[in-house]
């Protein structure tokens, strides 16, 4: 009988979880207030004190892209009519740095006015809390997803992020705007036999590209030539007292299959290294 009682209480170590779950102090708020940046998961939001980004000239071989992801932040900080926005292409060429960059800018010129606030992809499913958390703040936030891509099974995060660009019942406040960055324009991965379906190629095209189509801004970023990756490296070298050899910064971008700004800026660590400098 003894026995038997102690079974009917279950299982001791998940008893002991359940104690010490209950013991553990509720999470503090996040202070939306006091930080120009924030890291936010499933468990909440987390200041960070120090934003980190290039200045902005020192990103070269994407004046287009940078005219566009800043004057769209500005008018963020600014409390003005402001788009999301996907920035997409090629590895390297520096779509988290030109977000971060220009929201240090946009800070820079009205201190306190936005703030950028980097989203786990895993917790796409609870945007909803956060922004109920933000539209109660008196500044304007930008909510960065990095990196953003899905797996084949996942069919609920792409329709969360979806409701939330345009199309959802609960309206977004107007202080948040979403800023995506993908490798690929197409999102959503899709499986080789729908990609090839014969019966509705248009539906599979439009399928692809629903979630792409919702952000007001769609900004691509391509492979650079040698000539920018060139001009990247001599802005690094000059901003940062280095001296540098072209043919071996050739030899350096071929050396990795590939020229981009990610490339060049490791060429560059190299050469402070050798010199005994810190970036």
């Amino acid at each position: 009988m003894k026995e038997l009682a102690m079974t009917d209480q279950g299982d001791p170590l998940a008893r002991i979880a359940d104690a010490l779950e209950r013991l553990a102090p509720p999470a503090a708020p996040t202070d939306w207030t006091a930080f120009p940046a924030y890291v936010w998961d499933r468990h909440g939001g987390r200041g960070i004190d120090r934003l980190d980004a290039p200045p902005l000239p020192l990103l070269r071989g994407i004046d287009r892209q940078k005219e566009l992801v800043t004057g769209n932040i500005t008018r963020l900080a600014c409390g003005y009519a402001a788009h999301d926005m996907l920035l997409w292409g090629a590895r390297g060429m520096g779509k988290s740095a030109l977000i971060r960059g220009a929201v240090l800018a946009a800070q820079a010129a009205r201190p306190g006015s936005i703030a950028l606030v980097q989203a786990d992809t895993e917790a796409l499913a609870a945007l909803s809390a956060l922004f109920a958390d933000l539209a109660r703040q008196e500044r304007s936030f930008l909510v960065f997803i990095d990196d953003l891509g899905f797996e084949e099974q996942d069919t609920l995060s792409p329709r969360h992020l979806r409701s939330w660009l345009q199309g959802g019942v609960e309206a977004r406040p107007a202080n948040i705007r979403l800023a995506v960055t993908s490798n690929r324009r197409a999102i959503v991965a899709r499986d080789a036999s729908e990609q090839n379906d014969p019966l509705n190629p248009r539906d599979v095209v439009d399928d692809r590209l629903a979630l792409a189509d919702r952000f007001g801004l769609s900004i691509g970023f391509h492979n650079c030539d040698q000539p920018a990756y060139l001009a990247i490296i001599a802005g690094y070298a000059e901003e940062f007292g280095l001296e540098w050899e072209e043919a071996e910064a050739l030899e350096w971008a071929r050396r990795r299959g590939a020229r981009s700004g990610r490339t060049a800026w490791q060429y560059i660590t190299e050469l402070a290294g050798r010199a005994g400098k810190a970036l």
